[in-house]
C-alpha cells in the first residue's frame, strides 16, 4: 500500500525539498501541497491523504488551526507537524489538538521517512529533543487536575501510562515490565481506548495534565 502525503509548507523550496525526499521512497506518494493552512484542509479534503505534513507557521490559516480542523473531521489524515525549535506554546498546543508527531526540519531525510512509516503504522512519533522541550512547559502550568477516566485504567494499564509518558517505545516499555512486545501493544491499545485518546502523543498530554506523571520524575 502506498502511503498518500500532502505537504504543507508556506516555502516552496521547502516543499520541493520535502516532496523530493518523500518520494525518493517507492512506497510513498506526494498527492498534494499547500502553501498556507486554509489551502492545506482544501487539499486534504480533496485527495484524502494518510498523512499531512504540516508546517506551524503559516499565513491565512496557521497549521495548528488547520490540524484542528482537519483532525475535527471524520476519517482525519494522521498530522505530522514540522517546527522550528522556538515555539514551546505551539509544540504544546499541537500536542493538544491530536498531532501524530513532531518532526524538526532539521532532521535528516531517513528520519522523515521512518516518521511516516511509524505515524502511518498508527504509532505516534516525537522528536526526542522537541519531547523534552514541551514536557518542561509542563513544569510551570497550574496543578495537575485527575480524571476521572484514570479510575478505568488497572494497576497496570495505569504504569504503562507512565511509562508512555516519559517516551518509551514499546520494546523499551517491555523491557522495563519484563512482559512481550504484543503484551504491551494490547496495554497501550487499552489505555488509548478507555481515555478517549487518539494516540500516545495525546496519552503524554494527559499524564501530565492529570498528574500521574511530574516533570522531572523517573
Amino acid at each position: 500500500m502506498v502511503i498518500r502525503i500532502v505537504i504543507a509548507d508556506d516555502q516552496a523550496m521547502v516543499r520541493a525539498g520535502l516532496r523530493m525526499v518523500v518520494e525518493s521512497d517507492p512506497g510513498m506518494e506526494v498527492v498534494g501541497e499547500a502553501s498556507d493552512g486554509r489551502e492545506a484542509v482544501e487539499v486534504a479534503r480533496r485527495t484524502r491523504p494518510d498523512i499531512v505534513l504540516m508546517d506551524i507557521s503559516m499565513p491565512r490559516l496557521d497549521g495548528l488551526a488547520a490540524a484542528r480542523e482537519l483532525l475535527d473531521t471524520p476519517s482525519p489524515p494522521k498530522v505530522i507537524t514540522l517546527t522550528t525549535f522556538d515555539t514551546d506554546e505551539n509544540l504544546y498546543a499541537a500536542l493538544r489538538a491530536g498531532t501524530s508527531g513532531f518532526l524538526l526540519k532539521v532532521s535528516p531525510p531517513e528520519q522523515l521517512l521512518e516518521a511516516i512509516k511509524v505515524v502511518h503504522a498508527g504509532d505516534a512519533l516525537l522528536d526526542p529533543a522537541v519531547t523534552s522541550r514541551v514536557i518542561a512547559t509542563f513544569a510551570g502550568r497550574a496543578e495537575p487536575m485527575p480524571s476521572p477516566r484514570l479510575a478505568e485504567l488497572t494497576p497496570r494499564e495505569l504504569e504503562v501510562l507512565r511509562l508512555l509518558a516519559r517516551g518509551l517505545t514499546n520494546a523499551e516499555i517491555a523491557r522495563e515490565l519484563y512482559v512481550g512486545e504484543a503484551t504491551v501493544k494490547t496495554h497501550v491499545a487499552r489505555v488509548l481506548m478507555k481515555l478517549s485518546l487518539r494516540d500516545r502523543a495525546q496519552a503524554v498530554v494527559f499524564a501530565y495534565e492529570t498528574g500521574v506523571v511530574r516533570p522531572g520524575t523517573t
